[in-house]
């Protein structure tokens, strides 16, 4: 249901509209450690290193989807806080046409030149054919991934992070029961953790877009909504842009640090692969607070309050304190037993990592 974010006390208003976004990110972590994990537990170290390479290189992709999501999501909250609803919904349209347009191009980039990447960041030859394959599963799958994040980011818009939270949730599910039945049932590889989550991703997809199609029937315009717009589209672009860039950037330096990893073999490969997604929960779960006071603040600006702003950032760095000093707790006391949990064998990479260091260490000169 679309909330109005402009009405309410706004430390209340804020952290329910905040809450879901919190639940969404357990599931959206969710979502993507059960890759790893069903990978590492049931294939192999070889599969989780495999996994956890070409993961780096799907940021890349992730960065244009979420910069999608977070320009039409704030475009669209301060056109609903101003009551534009017609030029709300040709802002809409423009995004699905835009973001179409840069999902064809993605793919056809990524088909052509992903395997030169992986071997650019010195992907072993033992983890080389099953990262090929994952990533060549997960391009066919990005028109899913544009659409849904377009969604999400429309749903939070027009303030309603609920339904959202319920579709990613169901979805988060049925991809760990997905990944189980292909790998440990069907006994498939790498490919069935792939196909899983092209097929979970894909029925969110389609339902989410159905509910945004079937809200915005009721959403009534004075005049006919245009289908394309360029004026629109720069303002779309304006917010985008600067995230795509800034994910990027921070996307080509992991792949970075990938390539050094990549040097140490596949059980270095497979421990930084299950470290990153722990990583990956952090930076998502203040990325996702961050564009929902992005949210509260455009409807607001759009309704003409910019004093509810400022109370809506103070609001938001009290969540942000709520939620760092826990997560900081778990990792620096937990850490190592959550990484474990990714790993088939913890003993085993635990011999493999020292003895490698040993001979490294045999290997330097002596002074």
């Amino acid at each position: 249901m679309n909330k109005d974010l402009t009405v309410g006390k706004t430390s209340t208003v804020l952290w329910k509209f905040c809450l879901p976004l919190f639940g969404s990110i357990i599931f959206q972590q969710l979502y993507n450690i059960a890759d790893s994990f069903v990978a590492g537990k049931f294939i192999g170290e070889d599969a989780l290193a495999a996994v956890g390479n070409s993961y780096e290189v799907t940021l890349i992709f992730l960065a244009f989807a979420f910069g999608c999501n977070i320009g039409c999501s704030v475009v669209v909250s301060r056109l609903f806080g101003s009551r534009q609803y017609s030029e709300l919904k040709t802002t809409v349209y423009t995004t699905l046409i835009a973001g179409g347009v840069l999902c064809v191009v993605l793919m056809v980039t990524g088909a052509l030149g992903c395997d030169a990447l992986l071997r650019l960041i010195r992907t072993p030859g033992n983890v080389m054919a099953d990262s090929k394959l994952y990533l060549d599963i997960y391009i066919l799958g990005l028109p899913f991934v544009f659409y849904y994040n377009i969604a999400t980011g429309i749903f939070s818009a027009l303030g309603d992070s609920k339904t959202p939270f319920l579709f990613l949730a169901c979805s988060s599910v049925s991809n760990i029961g997905m990944d189980i039945l292909f790998v440990a049932g069907l006994g498939m590889g790498v490919d069935g953790v792939a196909w899983a989550t092209f097929l979970c991703q894909g029925v969110s997809c389609i339902l989410a877009m159905t509910v945004v199609f079937l809200r915005f029937r009721r959403i009534e315009t004075e005049t006919r909504p245009k289908l394309f717009s360029w004026h629109f589209l720069g303002e779309l672009s304006k917010v985008a842009v600067p995230s795509i860039l800034q994910q990027s950037f921070i996307s080509v330096g992991n792949i970075m640090v990938q390539g050094v990893i990549n040097g140490f073999g596949s059980a270095v490969m497979a421990g930084y692969s299950a470290a990153i997604k722990l990583n990956s929960l952090v930076i998502t779960s203040l990325n996702t607070l961050g564009n929902g006071v992005s949210n509260f603040a455009a409807q607001n600006l759009g309704a003409g309050k910019p004093e509810r702003v400022k109370e809506g950032f103070g609001a938001g760095t009290r969540l942000v304190w709520l939620l760092s000093v826990p997560l900081s707790l778990l990792y620096v006391f937990a850490g190592r037993w959550l990484v474990c949990l990714f790993l088939k064998d913890p003993v085993g990479l635990a011999v493999a990592l020292y003895k490698q260091g040993a001979w490294q260490k045999r290997a330097l000169p002596r002074t």
